[in-house]
């Protein structure tokens, strides 16, 4: 299909799909594959889930948006949801994404803090969206570049490093911005430790501790949030990807007392919460728990991980869940790995230029792992012998 009246803001793509069923994808031709990217870890229960579907179509047929300026009764109760599995205490924003809910977090922030105080530090390797203020919280220098200046307030740090934070926090810092698992950055998870050592500095400071879990977040890395595993209670919680399981949807979710910060007119939005959005919200969420998605992702991690390990080609998997990075063997490329698995029928992709990423759906079949590694195992034995044999195609 011809590109044409697009904006180049992605490369060209390698193949077109035009349906999904479950981990299932078929391309304009026909041609099944195996999705383990879930749309960057987007469709968390599949593609056109029945429950998600039906209340998207229901939803449609009843009422699609009345704007914020007027109640609806479906974001209150998805609210509700959000707030039950982040413990509770908590409000929540509706945004469109995961930029826009960093975006509030941000703005959030700086009215909590007052005047004077509006650094964010954020980690080298983060990422936090395109707008141009997440952009300058994200920790990729190179992504900047062509788009200086950015908005001023942002300071970066080395990842895992508490000391290299502790040093940045002067009397202009507002709130540390943190990924539980740097999923752009390479599949990086935090360790416990820093993250408890953040918090306390945190409150030592007077300073929020704001995590984004864009990615990480509703089940997939095998708890509701990354950060519980980490044993920290954060005072501002971002996410998006998963929740609309494919309709765009994302949060900002804040401790009532950093929400209060907020009064009418401080921020807005014409689209988030609306029905439609939040009837998917509402149904992926009901799914997500009869199915105790992060039991299953945990233990499905487990399984990927066990058995990828002992693949020839793979260095290690680290990540949690199902939020995965295979580092590859020294001289494989992953965009090679990546382009050789689509040919075989399997969606991947390359976080970083030594990386598989994987995130597969949270109802992951046995079978479909099963399948995946195969393929996988057969990509990265042609790539080590195409290495070793000093083919460099």
């Amino acid at each position: 299909m011809s590109a044409q009246h697009l904006m180049s803001t992605y490369p060209p793509p390698p193949v077109t799909f035009v349906r999904g069923e479950g981990s299932r994808l078929w391309d304009t031709d026909g041609k099944s594959y195996l999705d383990f990217l879930s749309g960057l870890a987007v469709t968390s229960l599949g593609h056109a889930h029945p429950a998600v579907a039906e209340a998207v179509c229901d939803q449609a047929q009843t009422l699609l948006h009345v704007s914020n300026l007027f109640g609806n009764t479906i974001g209150p109760e998805v609210a509700g949801t959000l707030d039950r599995l982040l413990g509770g205490g908590g409000r929540v924003f509706f945004s469109n994404s995961g930029a826009e809910a960093n975006e509030c977090a941000l703005k959030l922030a700086r009215k909590w803090a007052g005047y004077g105080r509006h650094v964010v530090v954020s980690a080298f390797g983060s990422f936090h969206g395109r707008t141009l203020a997440t952009l300058h919280a994200t920790g990729q220098p190179a992504k900047h570049e062509a788009f200086q200046p950015l908005p001023e307030g942002f300071r970066h740090v080395a990842w895992n490093d508490v000391g290299a934070l502790a040093d940045a926090l002067d009397p202009t810092v507002a709130a540390v911005l943190l990924e539980p698992v740097q999923g752009e950055g390479g599949v990086n998870p935090a360790d416990a430790d820093y993250f408890a050592a953040v918090r306390q500095l945190c409150d030592d400071r007077q300073i929020l501790f704001m995590v984004d879990e864009v990615q990480t977040g509703l089940g997939r890395t095998g708890s509701w949030f990354a950060h519980q595993q980490l044993g920290v209670t954060p005072d501002v919680v971002t996410m998006a990807k998963a929740l609309g399981n494919g309709m765009p949807i994302g949060a900002c979710w804040a401790r009532a007392e950093v929400a209060d910060a907020f009064v009418p007119g401080d921020h807005a939005t014409t689209y988030g919460g609306q029905p439609l959005a939040a009837a998917a919200a509402r149904a992926t969420l009901a799914v997500m728990e009869a199915e105790d998605v992060p039991a299953r992702a945990l233990r499905a991690g487990q399984v990927i991980t066990s058995a990828l390990q002992e693949v020839r080609g793979v260095d290690g998997v680290r990540g949690r869940g199902l939020l995965l990075g295979v580092e590859l063997a020294p001289g494989i490329d992953a965009k090679d790995a990546t382009a050789a698995a689509l040919e075989r029928g399997l969606v991947v992709n390359a976080v970083t230029p030594s990386t598989l990423r994987l995130a597969p759906s949270l109802l992951v079949s046995d079978d479909e792992i099963a399948e995946a590694v195969e393929i996988i195992s057969t990509v990265l034995a042609e790539l080590v012998d195409r290495v070793t044999h000093g083919d460099v195609r």
